[in-house]
């Protein structure tokens, strides 16, 4: 990868802190209970074309059963000036899937994908707009007529045409958070409307009929993470609250969050942290006012990123996360109290041959069964594919 995933949010540098600071107010959450064994029903790669990059999807599971997924698509690799959002379905529990569709293109990299079907059936799809491929093209062109260029003349032509698709001076106006709305079943779309935040997996329903969307600032002052809400089916979004920052961290290292709302009314937001000494931890925070407030975000001893949050029909809480150290992979975690603590790490998949895989994402079938989708970059492919995992809990 020519570019990490930071450099792509472009965050700043992080700033020190003390190991005794690694355990807040709040206290930190703990790993209490074992976890339940899980049985792996099948696993398999669904995204096509084969010979594209497809990065950071999401799974929602409609009312009526069908399964979609939205992801971005159409790309070279992990940084580069082609992601488009694509939207794959499928109508049988996910034994088979659809070819991508393209139902969001703009002229720069549009990445992260999240969907989500509201109560009033609508489909909310969620990404945002980065231009953190410049300096790749920049050294491409600089060094295109010597002996060593960075990148080999086919490429580099894409790469200007694609750039290209805009005049100088016009590329930052389309930086952004973007949502897109279909009333009809996801037929057609709305044009790209622009929200306060971001976060991958984009907003989730409450249960008052509302929408609350956890995320980060990502390109405006003063780029702090929080929460919106809005009261009109994902139109319109009204920022509710920023999260606390804890003693010593810098706000600006708190990235890619995702809220559920627990049994009990609580609502729970995770966090993936870039502070050190504990960068690459999950954080957590919770709400007990509807989202007016929010403790200080606290470790939960989790290290891997970032989390999808789940509530199951038996009102257990389920995190779904990335894992890139070994075992390089997918974990899940379950929470029988309503997230204040966390069972051991269940591996779902540790097969992984690099670090550019993740970004699960969870949803529960009409028959218990669950399912997982993620993207990875596979041994035997220099793009990323679409993989998706059917299990089931056995406890």
């Amino acid at each position: 990868m020519p570019m990490n995933r930071r450099t792509a949010l472009k965050s700043i540098s992080t700033v020190a802190m003390l190991p005794t600071l690694l355990s807040t107010v709040n206290a930190a959450v703990r790993t209490t209970c074992a976890a339940p064994a899980i049985e792996l029903i099948d696993l398999q790669t669904f995204s096509q074309p084969s010979d594209r990059y497809y990065g950071w999807a999401t799974v929602a599971r409609r009312s009526s059963g069908e399964l979609v997924v939205v992801a971005s698509g159409g790309r070279e690799q992990h940084v580069c000036p082609f992601g488009r959002v694509d939207l794959i379905q499928s109508f049988d529990n996910g034994a088979s899937w659809t070819f991508a569709r393209t139902i969001d293109d703009g002229p720069i990299d549009d990445r992260d994908a999240g969907v989500l079907e509201t109560v009033k059936g609508t489909l909310l799809v969620t990404t945002f707009t980065s231009l953190a491929y410049e300096p790749a093209l920049k050294k491409a062109i600089e060094t295109a007529d010597s002996d060593k260029p960075s990148m080999p003349p086919e490429q580099l032509r894409r790469w200007q045409a694609a750039h290209a698709r805009l005049p100088e001076g016009q590329h930052k106006a389309q930086l952004g958070c973007w949502m897109l709305r279909s009333e009809d079943n996801g037929l057609t779309w709305s044009p790209p409307y622009r929200c306060p935040l971001n976060s991958p997996h984009g907003p989730v329903n409450l249960s008052d009929g509302s929408l609350l969307y956890a995320g980060r600032m990502l390109w405006e002052e003063p780029g702090s993470a929080g929460v919106c809400r809005s009261e009109d089916d994902g139109r319109t979004w009204t920022w509710l609250a920023d999260i606390p920052t804890r003693p010593g961290d810098n706000h600006r290292e708190y990235h890619e969050l995702h809220a559920v709302e627990a049994a009990d009314g609580r609502l729970i937001v995770q966090i993936r942290n870039h502070n050190k000494p504990n960068a690459g931890e999950t954080l957590q925070t919770h709400s007990t006012d509807g989202g007016k407030s929010w403790a200080v975000p606290y470790s939960i001893g989790v290290w891997g990123l970032p989390s999808h949050l789940l509530k199951l029909r038996d009102g257990r809480l389920l995190m779904s996360y990335g894992h890139r150290r070994a075992p390089l992979g997918n974990q899940v975690r379950l929470s029988d109290d309503n997230g204040q603590s966390w069972s051991d790490a269940i591996v779902l998949y540790g097969d992984g041959t690099s670090g550019d895989l993740g970004y699960p994402s969870t949803v529960e079938m009409a028959d218990g069964t669950l399912l997982t989708v993620w993207y990875e970059r596979l041994k035997d492919n220099p793009g990323s594919q679409l993989r998706a995992a059917r299990w089931k809990l056995k406890g």
